[in-house]
């Protein structure tokens, strides 16, 4: 049992839990997740690890409730465990093994959307504590449905929040703040982009017009995280791989988002019922 030592709403339907997890903190590295369960019969559910601490043996995940596991799981309190804490699963971001001398001559700029703030924090935050400076660009709906903006702050080299609807920070889509970026004179080597298939989409468009490489972190259905299902299948530069082995990071100008997209939709019904 993986016992949860703490655990908060962020915002509306967005949680936040500590879990004791001491050999997937010892391992894991910024990029990778986990899959839970909170009992035997329960779902598998693959998280994006948001943060870790070798020294207290945890990992920090948030999730959204977009279904009825994961509206159980919003219930869990400090006191409470998982049932199965799995990983580290995927690949760490290539970030993490490039070296640190050629990292400091890259202007890097993050693009997070909604939740995918989490899976952003951990690497700008090891980029932070190796002497690295990024752009951070953190784009939600409305002002209320922002996370972690003091604690991603706290690690970037310039952060931008921008929201949809103007409420705060400013107006717009992500892609409207990086074309004023660029406008405005920044150079970007590369371009780490994570959220909604969506937004990752419209990211890859833009930044493949401007020149700018970019990666993106993929969440289709996943199963058992070990590549053996092939339910993560994605096609990327018309070869299929799996995000569960293969990434969850790939080169965004080479995804095929339209097939990624229609494969999200696929359990709608049974999501609904």
């Amino acid at each position: 049992m993986y016992k949860i030592v703490r655990a908060e709403e962020l915002t509306t339907n967005i949680y936040f839990m500590e879990v004791e997890a001491p050999r997937v903190a010892k391992k894991c590295e910024p990029g990778q997740f986990v899959i839970v369960r909170m009992d035997a019969d329960g779902e598998r559910i693959p998280l994006t690890i948001c943060d870790y601490n070798r020294d207290k043996g945890t990992i920090t995940i948030v999730f959204q409730i977009v279904g009825g596991s994961t509206l159980k799981m919003a219930d869990l309190k400090a006191g409470d465990a998982f049932h199965d804490f799995v990983g580290p699963l995927g690949c760490a971001s290539e970030l993490v093994e490039t070296p640190i001398d050629e990292l400091k001559q890259k202007k890097i700029l993050f693009v997070a959307g909604g939740v995918g703030t989490a899976p952003v924090y951990p690497q700008v935050k090891w980029l932070k504590e190796h002497g690295v400076d990024a752009d951070v660009i953190v784009g939600s709906k409305t002002k209320d449905l922002l996370i972690l903006e003091k604690e991603m702050e706290a690690v970037a080299g310039n952060l931008y929040v921008t929201t949809d609807d103007g409420s705060y920070g400013r107006s717009g889509m992500v892609t409207t703040t990086i074309q004023s970026l660029v406008d405005e004179g920044k150079q970007y080597d590369v371009c780490i982009a994570i959220g909604p298939m969506i937004m990752m989409k419209f990211v890859c468009k833009l930044t493949k017009e401007l020149n700018i490489p970019t990666i993106v972190s993929l969440n289709p259905i996943m199963v058992d995280g070990t590549g053996m299902c092939g339910a993560c299948r994605v096609t990327v530069g018309g070869q299929v791989k799996f995000a569960c082995v293969d990434g969850p990071e790939f080169d965004g100008h080479a995804v095929d988002f339209d097939e990624a997209m229609k494969r999200q939709q696929l359990y709608k019904t049974e999501e609904g019922r």
